[in-house]
C-alpha cells in the first residue's frame, strides 16, 4: 500500500479521497490554487501545496506544477478526483513517467475510451449494446453521409468524438439541415477540443440516462455494482442521481451489467469506472464510459456497502480485487441532490461568503462537502458546494428522509438550490419514477410561461 498519496483536485472531491487516504492509513498531500488555501481539506492534509493563481488553467491544470509539488513532498501516487485533468490521458502518462502512479486507468485506455468513436468500437466487440449509427466517424462524402442518417432514419445527433459534458452534439430532424449541422459540429469540435471528427446516431426520443458502476483490477478481475438512474437534468448536468433505477426488470440490469463487466476485462481495464446508456423502449443504448470516479459515486456505496475511492487506491497500489461479483448484495435505495451555490430558478452562479451552513442528520443522511461557516465560494470553479445522499430500505422512505434533509439545511449568506431540489422531492413524476433526461427541461419551460402569462 502507499504511504504518500498526492490530491490533484478541489471541493468535495478532495475531501473525499483524503478521508478514504485517512482510513487506510495513508499520508496525504492537498495542492490548491491561491484561492483554495482556506479550504478545509488543504488543513485536514498531511502537507499542502500551492501550485498557483485561482484560474484553473494556471493552477489545477498545470500538470508541471502538479508533478513538482509530487516530487517535493515525496507522493508515490496521484489521485486526480474527477473533473481537471482526470480523464486527461497526457496527464496519466506524464505520471507514470514521472515514477508516480496513476490512480485511474492506464493512459492508452483512457485514450481510447475518450474518443467516442474507439470507445464505441470496443463495446460493440465485447457485446455491450450501442445506439445505432454511423461505422465509426462520418466520412468526408456529402452523399455517403445522406445515406447513412437515411439507414439510420431521423431524428439522428451528430456528435464530436472527443466531446463531453454535453458539448459538442447537434440534433438534426430533417435531411435538408443534416449537411449543415454536420460542417458546425465539426468546426465547434476542433475549436473546444482539438478534435473535428464526428459520428451520427440515432436520435432517442425520451430515454432515460442509466449507469453502471464497475471495479476492475489488473489482474483480469472485473465486477458491475449495479446502476445509477441519473435522468433528472437540466442542460445536460445532473441534478439528482439514484440508485437503483426504479422500474427498471434486475434481471436486465444482471445481464447489461456482466457485459460491461466482461468489457472491462477485453480491454484490460483497471480502476473504477462508469458505462454511460441510454435507456429507452426495455433496451440499452451504451454512450460513452467515464473513466474515473463520478459526482454521484455515493448512491451506489449506500446500497453496496462498498467504497469505491478506496476500492480504486487498493487496485491502484496493485491488489487485487476482494470480492467477487457473487458477494456484491444491493440493499435498499439511495437519493443524492447535487447542492450548488446558483440561484434555484434562474441558475445563474452564486458565489460569496456563506454566514451560516447547518447541515442534517439523522438514519441514513449523509453529506458529502467541503463547506463550513464563514467559508467564501470562489467564482473561478464549478457551482456544486456539496451533496445531499438520503439512504432508505425502500424508494418511499428515501424520497421522504431526503425532504425531511433539505427542510433542515440552512445555508446563508450565498444563494442554492435547495428549493428546487424540495420541489422535485414533491413532484408527481419523479415520485412515480423514470422520467426521461428532457423531463426537468420541460418542466422549468413550462414554469418561466406560466411566469410570463
Amino acid at each position: 500500500m502507499f504511504e504518500k498519496i498526492l490530491i490533484a483536485n478541489r471541493g468535495e472531491i478532495a475531501l473525499r479521497v483524503l478521508r478514504a487516504c485517512r482510513e487506510l492509513g495513508i499520508r496525504t498531500v492537498a495542492v490548491h490554487s491561491e484561492a483554495d488555501t482556506e479550504a478545509k481539506y488543504v488543513k485536514l492534509a498531511d502537507e499542502s501545496v500551492c501550485i498557483g493563481p485561482a484560474p484553473s488553467g494556471m493552477s489545477y491544470l498545470n500538470v508541471p506544477a502538479i508533478i513538482s509539488a509530487a516530487e517535493v513532498t515525496d507522493a508515490e501516487a496521484i489521485h486526480p478526483g474527477y473533473g481537471f485533468l482526470s480523464e486527461n490521458a497526457d496527464f496519466a502518462e506524464r505520471v507514470e513517467q514521472s515514477g508516480f502512479v496513476f490512480i485511474g486507468p492506464r493512459p492508452e485506455t483512457i485514450r481510447m475510451m475518450g474518443d467516442k468513436v474507439s470507445a464505441k468500437d470496443a463495446m460493440k466487440e465485447a457485446g455491450v449494446p450501442c445506439v445505432p449509427g454511423s461505422e465509426g466517424s462520418l466520412p468526408e462524402d456529402p452523399k455517403e453521409i445522406v445515406r447513412i442518417a437515411r439507414a439510420v432514419g431521423y431524428p439522428v445527433i451528430i456528435k464530436a468524438a472527443g466531446g463531453g459534458g454535453g458539448r459538442g452534439m447537434r440534433v438534426v430532424h430533417t435531411e435538408a439541415a443534416l449537411l449543415n449541422a454536420v460542417t458546425t459540429t465539426r468546426a465547434e469540435a476542433q475549436a473546444a477540443f482539438g478534435n473535428p471528427v464526428v459520428y451520427l446516431e440515432k436520435f432517442l426520443e425520451n430515454p432515460r440516462h442509466v449507469e453502471i458502476q464497475v471495479l476492475a483490477d489488473e489482474h483480469g478481475n472485473a465486477v458491475y455494482l449495479g446502476e445509477r438512474d441519473c435522468s433528472m437534468q437540466r442542460r445536460h448536468q445532473k441534478v439528482i442521481e439514484e440508485a437503483p433505477a426504479p422500474g427498471i426488470d434486475r434481471k436486465l440490469i444482471a445481464k447489461v451489467g456482466e457485459r460491461c463487466a466482461e468489457a472491462c476485462r477485453k480491454i484490460g481495464y483497471r480502476g473504477a469506472g462508469t458505462f454511460e446508456f441510454l435507456y429507452e423502449n426495455g433496451e440499452f443504448y451504451f454512450i460513452e464510459m467515464n473513466t474515473r470516479v463520478q459526482v454521484e459515486h455515493p448512491v451506489t456505496e449506500m446500497i453496496t456497502g462498498i467504497d469505491i475511492v478506496q476500492a480504486q487506491i487498493r487496485i491502484a497500489s496493485g491488489e487485487k480485487l476482494w470480492f467477487r461479483q457473487r458477494h456484491i448484495e444491493f440493499r435498499g435505495h439511495a437519493i443524492e441532490c447535487r447542492i450548488n451555490a446558483e440561484d434555484p430558478f434562474k441558475f445563474t452562479p452564486c458565489p460569496g461568503r456563506i454566514h451560516n451552513w447547518h447541515t442534517p442528520g439523522g438514519p441514513g443522511i449523509r453529506v458529502d462537502s467541503h463547506v463550513y461557516n464563514g467559508y467564501t465560494v470562489p467564482p473561478h470553479y464549478d457551482s456544486m458546494i456539496g451533496k445531499l445522499i438520503a439512504y432508505g430500505d425502500t424508494r418511499e422512505q428515501a424520497i421522504r428522509r431526503m425532504r425531511i434533509a433539505l427542510s433542515e439545511m440552512a445555508i446563508e449568506g450565498i444563494k442554492t438550490n435547495v428549493p428546487l431540489h424540495q420541489e422535485l422531492m414533491l413532484d408527481a413524476r419523479f415520485i412515480e419514477g423514470g422520467t426521461s433526461i428532457h423531463y426537468l427541461e420541460h418542466k422549468l419551460a413550462e414554469r418561466n410561461e406560466v411566469k410570463k402569462a
